[in-house]
């Protein structure tokens, strides 16, 4: 196969990596012409085509996705619980693309393959009476959503004087609702519970606030975090 015969570069091409289909420009194809796709680009490599008459290649079909990636934006970007560092630097090796063998190597050092990504969710859903001065929490639900046990299990023995309805430790969520009381003293229970998950090393990654539909005396309002850390085991 010669290199015109592949069309002009803003030709879509189509290539069986191990029976996955992917179309790419040929431009994003050739994009590192000292590669092993820029060979079989050239000639330089033998080919062979599959049933439907697709350019096959004999490797690892669903890694070749971040192969192509790397190829379209020249960065690598892969998932936070991606495990599959090792087989993902041979696929490289194979394909000779000398960047994305580069941040392989690099990003070996900075993400071990054991570290990983725990999350909180914290969601506060609070009905205020807007008769009362200063305002009244008619009743507040909190729920706490991670796998990190230990966590659960600190929020279940700190907070035990707030508790006026249910614990449930199961499906790794703590749920307990109070109410009614002061609207300080409620904001003041959320602002040491916020302290309490991020003293445990998280951080806050995003919050969302929500204001529902009113009724005739009452104001529901839903308050969202999300927090974050990396972690290299499981210690809990």
């Amino acid at each position: 196969l010669k290199y015109g015969e592949w069309g002009s570069m803003t030709d879509p091409v189509t290539i069986n990596v191990g029976g996955c289909l992917y179309t790419m420009s040929l431009s994003t194809l050739q994009r590192y012409p000292d590669s092993m796709l820029g060979a079989m680009l050239h000639g330089d490599f033998p080919t062979t085509r599959d049933a439907q008459g697709h350019y096959f290649i004999d490797r690892d079909g669903p890694l070749f996705r971040h192969v192509l990636n790397f190829l379209r934006t020249s960065e690598l970007t892969l998932p936070c619980d991606f495990t599959e560092m090792d087989l993902l630097r041979k696929e490289a090796d194979f394909y000779q693309i000398e960047p994305l063998m580069q941040s392989l190597t690099d990003t070996k050092s900075l993400y071990p393959l054991d570290t990983f990504e725990e999350v909180v969710e914290l969601s506060s859903t609070r009905k205020l009476s807007k008769y009362s001065n200063p305002v009244a929490v008619i009743i507040t639900q909190l729920t706490i959503t991670t796998k990190v046990h230990s966590l659960l299990e600190g929020v279940s023995n700190t907070f035990t004087k707030w508790i006026k309805h249910m614990m449930d430790s199961r499906d790794f969520q703590v749920s307990f609702s109070f109410g009614p009381c002061d609207y300080h003293q409620e904001v003041s229970l959320r602002v040491h519970l916020l302290d309490y998950i991020s003293k445990q090393g998280f951080g806050i990654r995003n919050t969302r606030v929500h204001h529902m539909s009113e009724r005739a005396n009452e104001n529901t309002v839903e308050h969202c975090w999300t927090f974050c850390r990396l972690v290299h085991k499981v210690n809990d």
